[in-house]
């Protein structure tokens, strides 16, 4: 879990950090070693009251350890505390995020994107969505029935109409169905969803887009899970055309904290045209003097946000730069060649059955039962004995309709199938898929 080198390299960073003040009269903080340290050991003691998210056989939610050079960086950027709104609180952080959203804009085909970190995917598809609302007053935002529920709430806020559209049966938008709603005439956005949470099925995105120049709507792509796998090599042909046409939405929203391997909260927010920057102009009778350059809170609804993201991001993008072939790309295959391997050895089994064949890192499969209500059962059950065993699962609650047509011979006596879920978002996952394997068929 601790690798001691990293403390050597955080204390020899830390040295050179103060030596960019030495110029300052000598000053250090008071603290009081025996108060601190025993409460730190209390902090540690509560913490181990958490799953090994660290670990390949924590396999349950979406949850991905930050990288070492990312829990670095940021660590030492708070000797600083830069805060990144305006120059005066976080000159180099702001420097090293804009620098970030030219290379993540890149990685759409985006050279001179409008965009910055927020505090998560949430306030990045708020401001997007705010936006969207701007630019299209009074009409209706559609998201798929499998798109983040976060999209009907953040309409719910900004008191614009939503619409979720039906998904077919590998959990993707039913185009036919969106269709039919856009000829009312009264959709503004369409949210393609770039890798869903509950499936990791990714929207088809080249079909959205052939329907905006017939039906002129705004297409946001919320590729907060799955914006990093355009770097992947081992996509399949679906989700690669889909991905491939990613520069020609209007607005994109990547989550670096997820496969990006940054600490929480970083989320970061893309607009292809600059010239929505106008929505966010307003006035400061303090802030924005220092500098006649841009100011990150001219061009963002939060007002503090903390530089220490930027800075590890940047780190991370240093060390991991954002190319296909790279090593942030080989780490992405390797989370994708897992889902595959596991979906098939999941298909051999006697006791479970697989769903929708992996598009992303996502798997989700049922136990086999005859009822929905025994499957539930079943799977809740596997939840609760593999996690005695340190395997630890995620459940995921689908409409009985949806698992029938993996199962048919399953009898639908709920509305819904409790099934199991894994995120194998940790490349190590690959070399851990026998000893999942054999764990869950032993508690099943």
């Amino acid at each position: 879990m601790i690798n001691p080198a990293e403390l050597e390299l955080l204390r020899d960073a830390l040295a050179k950090l103060a030596g960019g003040y030495e110029q300052m009269p000598p000053f250090v903080p008071d603290l009081d070693v025996d108060k601190v340290g025993r409460v730190l050991q209390e902090v540690a003691a509560r913490m181990q009251d958490n799953y090994p998210y660290y670990h390949p056989l924590y396999a349950g939610q979406m949850l991905k350890p930050p990288h070492p050079v990312a829990r670095l960086a940021y660590a030492l950027s708070l000797w600083i505390n830069p805060n990144n709104h305006a120059l005066d609180g976080g000159k180099a952080s702001s420097a090293l995020e804009k620098e970030c959203i030219t290379e993540i804009g890149q990685m759409y085909g985006w050279d001179h994107p409008l965009g910055h970190l927020t505090g998560g995917g949430t306030m990045a598809n708020l401001e997007a969505l705010w936006v969207a609302s701007r630019l299209h007053p009074g009409k209706r935002i559609i998201a798929s029935e499998q798109a983040h529920y976060t999209h009907s709430r953040i309409s719910a806020v900004l008191s614009i109409p939503f619409t979720a559209v039906s998904v077919t049966h590998d959990g993707r938008m039913d185009i036919g169905q969106l269709e039919k709603i856009l000829q009312a005439g009264d959709v503004g956005t369409v949210v393609a969803t770039m890798g869903t949470t509950g499936l990791g099925a990714v929207d088809p995105l080249q079909d959205i887009l052939a329907l905006r120049d017939r039906y002129k709507f705004r297409v946001h792509a919320d590729a907060a899970y799955g914006g990093y796998f355009g770097l992947a090599s081992e996509l399949g042909k679906p989700a690669r055309t889909a991905f491939d046409r990613l520069p020609g939405v209007d607005s994109i929203v990547i989550d670096p904290h997820k496969q990006g391997l940054q600490p929480y909260g970083c989320g970061c927010v893309l607009f292809h045209d600059p010239d929505v920057g106008r929505f966010y102009k307003h006035g400061s009778p303090y802030t924005y003097f220092s500098s006649a350059e841009l100011h990150l809170g001219e061009i963002s609804l939060e007002c503090s946000r903390p530089g220490a993201s930027a800075v590890a991001l940047w780190a991370t993008q240093q060390l991991m730069p954002l190319i296909t072939g790279g090593e942030m790309s080989q780490r992405l295959d390797q989370s994708l060649l897992a889902a595959r391997e596991f979906h098939a050895q999941l298909g051999k089994s006697g006791k479970f059955q697989p769903l929708v064949q992996p598009e992303l890192d996502i798997v989700v499969y049922a136990v086999k039962a005859a009822d929905a209500v025994a499957a539930s059962k079943g799977a809740k059950r596997v939840f609760d004995l593999a996690a005695e065993r340190n395997l630890h699962l995620a459940l995921i609650e689908l409409p009985s309709e949806f698992v029938q047509s993996f199962m048919p011979e399953l009898k639908a006596n709920a509305d819904t199938v409790t099934c199991l879920r894994s995120v194998l978002m940790k490349p190590e996952h690959r070399d851990w898929l026998d000893r999942i394997t054999a764990i869950l068929e032993d508690v099943a």
